[in-house]
């Protein structure tokens, strides 16, 4: 596993919100179903001494670092507070934050990221589906049924495609080390590059599936300092040219980042490319 593990504990952001709520519940019957610790706090400014589903509620970051032994964040606040969130858990000596949140200005995140990296704290995300390891940790909306423990690591651009994919992989019989959501924004935390120098240095995790979009090169610079062998999948091969696709940073401006091209680039570099998800087992198998 990667970033983290069933030893780690987790504060959430927006504990009192639908969302936080909601998700602290599953991610601690997640956690509670493998034996591991998960959220032991929740944040939301002005609501502390309350509980969520039993997790201690605090006023901020900082107090809940304190109180509990934590390292990780997982955040639900709205876009106008994530980029503040997101600094104030670096400040606090918190290791990673996932940022759920979409819709956070650009700036905001440039600032935010910038920071975080600056303490030394990984942030995955914004408006991605979050962390999850298989047997070890839940951080965020994945849905826990779909994965099984093994030796492929999954990283993505996009929510429902990986989902998809870790069903494809599991009902095959090919179990995951860790999914990571890197979230679909212009701006984002970590990227391919960064989760695949994460895996490269995980003794569980033998290949990697990427799932990339039209939209930028993250993909072929991940595949280029990837250390372990990749599958990939690029959605949006019949996007037109100009229009924005769903995320923010799936456009094609320039004639760069189109889908067919960064196929054919990912493929000179010796990266199988699937033409359907349903492909993406078999090519495994055969790096496996």
């Amino acid at each position: 596993m990667i970033y983290a593990d069933k030893k780690t504990g987790v504060i959430v952001c927006g504990a009192t919100g639908n969302q936080g709520s909601f998700h602290i519940d599953r991610m601690n019957q997640y956690a509670r179903s493998v034996g591991g610790r998960g959220v032991v706090a929740g944040v939301t400014p002005g609501k502390g001494g309350q509980e969520v589903h039993g997790v201690p509620v605090y006023d901020s970051i900082l107090q809940a670092a304190k109180n509990q032994d934590a390292s990780a964040a997982v955040l639900f606040v709205p876009g106008s507070a994530a980029g503040d969130s997101i600094m104030e858990a670096a400040d606090a000596g918190l290791d990673l934050v996932v940022a759920i949140t979409e819709h956070i200005p650009v700036h905001d995140v440039m600032k935010a990221v910038t920071y975080a990296e600056f303490r030394g704290c990984n942030v995955i995300g914004p408006n991605c589906p979050g962390l999850f390891s298989p047997g070890e940790i839940s951080m965020g909306i994945m849905p826990a049924h779909l994965a099984s423990r093994g030796p492929v690591g999954v990283i993505s651009r996009s929510g429902t495609l990986t989902y998809e994919v870790v069903h494809e992989l599991t009902r095959a019989g090919i179990g995951q080390s860790s999914i990571v959501g890197i979230g679909g924004d212009p701006i984002i935390g970590q990227t391919f590059a960064d989760a695949l120098g994460q895996f490269a240095k995980d003794p569980e995790t033998k290949a990697v599936v990427i799932l990339g979009e039209l939209g930028g090169n993250l993909e072929e610079e991940g595949a280029r300092a990837a250390e372990l062998p990749v599958v990939a999948f690029i959605a949006g091969t019949t996007a037109p040219p100009e229009k924005r696709m769903g995320h923010a940073g799936a456009i094609v401006t320039g004639g760069e980042g189109d889908a067919v091209a960064k196929i054919e680039r990912l493929k000179k570099t010796g990266v199988p490319v699937a033409d359907r998800l349903s492909q993406i087992p078999s090519l495994i198998r055969e790096l496996l």
